[in-house]
């Protein structure tokens, strides 16, 4: 375990010092946004250009990893997150910054899928659950970090924005000078998701919903803090109250999942966003307080809940289609990012910022009401092939290559699947 540590060491210190900027960029463009004047439906999509980048980026970046390895696209990424973030401070029009973000999600995304997999080599079936919960952590402390660090600075001057590009310069700079063995480039997976709907129809139904869930909130979240009067400082809280009512939440759902129907785990997880959200429609003009409660309960299954899905999925597939199933439910999960922001911007903008979790609510009542419905039309065990552990994810699904191998079940529970095919990327 301390030797697996040890080697990913520089990684993980990247890691952090990336999320930091992330959550401080998160946080301080929708801010700015909203002290330029722009209306939420604008808002919404600038966040759209970030949510097709960061999807356009699950396909792509593997080509470029194949080409000149992990190192070189790392650098170019991080590289790419600093001109992003910098070039939102040098233009501020909103036609420009839907580009700006998309150059935004494409690099995440990217650097998400080269630091997973490249953990991926670095662990074994043994200490993989330990390792990948040190780096969900450390996403999780370092997106917090960052998020703190607005009420420090002034959203409208360019202060915030250089400060983020600086942080993630020097992001780059452990992993651009470790001398650890680099990884090898990761598969190449198929996308059939017409085949990943028939033989699981409520999971990707369910990334669907998830991903408009996430992405309508990472994306307006700091808007809907803004526009019910909340101060930089209270609005990072609430942000946090969110993240931390995920993290703590994950473990729960997870086991509860792994010993009974997922579905009626994905039930379950419907009728708490539900309520949750209703709740805080309700008091989103209450005391900050109250909010952070509210807020920890949405958060609490706002996220699992593609980790859930995903596991659902592998349940039904060989251990050598982990990649490809995974693969598939990020582009599914992508797709409803995209459809997020779009839908939720131009009601906020008629009905207020409190219709954000009336919306949630219904994509969570979907939620529970589509699982509920599979339930009564296929048996527990149908098409089961083996039941996966679950694996907890980051806040944000990542890598869709690293997301995949995390959630292949220990080497204690099954016999290694060996796996004879040439991988595409290697064929000639």
């Amino acid at each position: 375990m301390l030797a697996s540590l040890a080697s990913i060491l520089s990684l993980m210190l990247s890691t952090l010092l990336m999320m930091v900027a992330f959550g401080l960029q998160s946080y301080v463009v929708p801010v700015r946004a909203v002290a330029e004047g722009w209306s939420t439906q604008t808002i919404s999509m600038i966040a759209t250009g970030y949510t097709i980048g960061f999807t356009l980026s699950c396909i792509v970046t593997p080509k470029f990893v194949l080409l000149v390895g992990h190192v070189r696209v790392f650098v170019a990424l991080i590289t790419l997150l600093s001109i992003g973030i910098l070039l939102c401070a040098i233009v501020v029009d909103w036609r420009a910054w839907m580009l700006f973000r998309a150059i935004s999600g494409f690099a995440i995304s990217g650097s998400y899928l080269i630091i997973e997999s490249w953990l991926n080599e670095r662990v074994t079936n043994e200490n993989r659950g330990s390792v990948f919960s040190i780096y969900l952590i450390t996403t999780m402390v370092g997106t917090i970090g960052g998020q703190y660090l607005v009420p420090l600075g002034d959203p409208s001057n360019t202060s915030l924005f250089i400060v983020c590009g600086i942080i993630f310069s020097i992001a780059l700079m452990p992993t651009a000078l470790t001398s650890s063995p680099l990884p090898a480039p990761p598969t190449q997976a198929r996308f059939n998701v017409p085949a990943l709907y028939r033989r699981s129809p409520v999971a990707v139904i369910g990334a669907f919903l998830a991903g408009a869930l996430s992405g309508a909130w990472l994306n307006l979240g700091g808007v809907f803090t803004q526009r019910i009067g909340l101060s930089t400082a209270e609005g990072a809280t609430l942000l946090a109250s969110v993240l931390i009512g995920s993290a703590v939440a994950q473990i729960p759902i997870g086991r509860a999942s792994d010993r009974m129907d997922r579905r009626l785990v994905m039930v379950a997880c419907g009728i708490i966003g539900t309520i949750s959200c209703i709740a805080m429609a309700l008091v989103a003009n209450g005391s900050p307080i109250v909010l952070y409660i509210a807020a920890a309960c949405v958060g609490s299954v706002i996220f699992p809940i593609y980790a859930l899905n995903v596991a659902h999925a592998n349940d039904r597939a060989q251990p050598d289609e982990y990649v490809e199933v995974s693969s598939g439910m990020m582009i599914v999960y992508g797709v409803g990012t995209i459809s997020g922001p779009i839908v939720v911007g131009p009601i906020m903008d008629r009905f207020g910022p409190g219709s954000l979790f009336v919306v949630l609510a219904v994509y969570f009542a979907l939620y529970a009401a589509y699982a509920a419905w599979r339930i009564s039309r296929r048996e527990a065990n149908d098409g089961l092939v083996t039941k996966t552990d679950f694996q907890a994810m980051a806040a944000q699904p990542l890598g869709a290559d690293a997301a995949a191998a995390a959630l292949q079940p220990d080497a204690t529970t099954a016999e290694p699947v060996e796996d004879t095919t040439t991988p595409e990327w290697r064929q000639p």
